[in-house]
């Protein structure tokens, strides 16, 4: 057999049923890079990324990987069925499969559950010998691994930064976060030297900039300071997220902005303490999120922010509230998501335990579409807010007074204006309803 994999990443489909494309694709993912350098010896790759380019169906590869489908769904299994009638062997991965690995299953030949690290080789092998198992699955013990496959990608129409994990896994436990559900608390480090080692790689790649990949990098503040102080002499630009408490932590935050970090994207999810207790999530205080947004903001770095609309405790003044708040707070880049019951996770069991999920059909959930009622809403007037939020805080006046007639724009003009063009971008957006930022 031709010993070839095309790894695929789906682009979604938005609401008249298209598929979504765009001229570049900003964030790349890493795991089929990654999964790239772990093939045994004999066998080679290529990467689709949809949202880019179209999927080639006529591909020579007898083996089709398709991951990072979680809001892309429908359209992965849309894809999983085309190539099997092709005669194709497909399998999938990535959070959402591994949590309905079951249902999975009824679209493809084989689901890599959890981390694909340590399975990929013997699935791989396995096709070889023709014993192909339903399932793969192996907990990783430590997160290590060669220089992924940025080879495969940077000749795409991708942005000016490439994405390098530090950490995976998360200390907290969310309710609506499907890391939390897979990781169930655990977080994994990767040797700092080993970090370095690829973000030298994509500096000699010809980047000056990367995406720090980590669910909560600042859950280990030793592990932060040692990898920031030798991120520093690089002389590189970064961006990450993490939970707030680097606020509070002055020479964590001070090392931070001096290693090259310029945004640091927190999920904030809502102003309402009722509603961060009905998430699972008491660690965090809204009545912090003005002093801690400017603290950071003051040491340089910009703060982008990803909240939930559709909680229990949402009505129509809350979300009035959300909206001034995020005008008061300076926040460069609101992101908003409605609440979403992912399968597996403990707030669709909780959701559909009182009735409240309107359209189980998990295949067609999207950021920008609400499936729950609540208290205050219908589903479809969650959806109707969803967008009247980032209507109010995308129009061209609130995205001059947040970039280019803000005060930022006198300490880092350049950055401001790059930030005015991923505003305007955003609003084209949304204008199309299309969720921001989902690729």
């Amino acid at each position: 057999m031709n010993k070839k994999i095309l790894f695929i990443s789906p682009t979604i489909y938005d609401d008249e049923g298209k598929l979504l494309k765009k001229n570049k694709l900003y964030f790349v993912g890493l795991a089929h890079p990654l999964l790239a350098a772990l093939l045994p010896e004999g066998w080679s790759c290529e990467i689709c990324l949809e949202v880019i380019e179209d999927v080639p169906f006529d591909t020579d590869c007898d083996v089709i990987g398709i991951g990072g489908v979680g809001h892309a769904a429908r359209r992965a299994k849309d894809i999983a069925v085309e190539f099997r009638k092709r005669g194709k062997i497909v399998f999938m991965g990535g959070p959402m499969v591994s949590l309905i690995p079951e249902t999975a299953k009824e679209y493809c030949d084989s689901v890599m559950i959890g981390d694909s690290e340590e399975t990929i080789r013997e699935l791989c092998i396995d096709i070889e010998n023709n014993r192909l198992k339903p399932f793969y699955e192996k907990p990783l013990e430590k997160l290590s691994y060669p220089i992924p496959r940025y080879d495969l990608v940077v000749n795409k129409k991708i942005g000016h930064f490439l994405p390098v994990q530090a950490g995976r896994g998360c200390p907290n436990t969310c309710k609506f976060c499907t890391i939390s559900c897979l990781y169930k608390g655990r977080y994994l480090r990767r040797k700092v030297d080993e970090v370095i080692r690829d973000i030298k790689y994509i500096k000699s790649l010809g980047f000056k900039e990367f995406l720090l990949v980590d669910d909560n990098i600042v859950s280990d503040r030793d592990y932060m300071l040692e990898l920031c102080r030798k991120i520093k002499p690089l002389k590189m630009r970064w961006m990450s997220q993490c939970a707030i408490q680097i606020a509070d932590d002055d020479q964590l935050l001070k090392e931070t902005a001096e290693s090259g970090c310029y945004v640091l994207s927190f999920g904030l999810e809502t102003i309402v303490k009722d509603g961060l207790k009905e998430i699972n999530k008491t660690w965090a205080d809204p009545d912090e999120y003005l002093r801690i947004i400017k603290k950071v903001n003051s040491a340089g770095i910009e703060v982008a922010s990803e909240m939930i609309i559709g909680l229990d405790t949402d009505t129509e003044k809350t979300l009035n509230d959300t909206v001034e708040f995020v005008k008061k707070s300076n926040i460069i880049a609101p992101k908003f998501y409605c609440l979403t019951p992912i399968p597996g996770t403990p707030l669709n069991k909780e959701m559909n335990a009182r009735g409240s999920v309107t359209d189980s059909n998990f295949l067609e959930y999207r950021p920008s579409k609400s499936v729950n009622n609540t208290p205050n809403f219908t589903a479809e007037e969650i959806t109707e807010q969803y967008w009247r939020v980032y209507k109010e805080l995308y129009t061209v006046r609130a995205i001059l007074k947040r970039t280019v007639f803000n005060k930022r724009i006198l300490r880092h003009p350049l950055r401001t204006i790059f930030f005015f063009g991923v505003n305007m971008v955003y609003r084209s957006n949304i204008k199309r309803k299309i969720a921001p930022n989902i690729f």
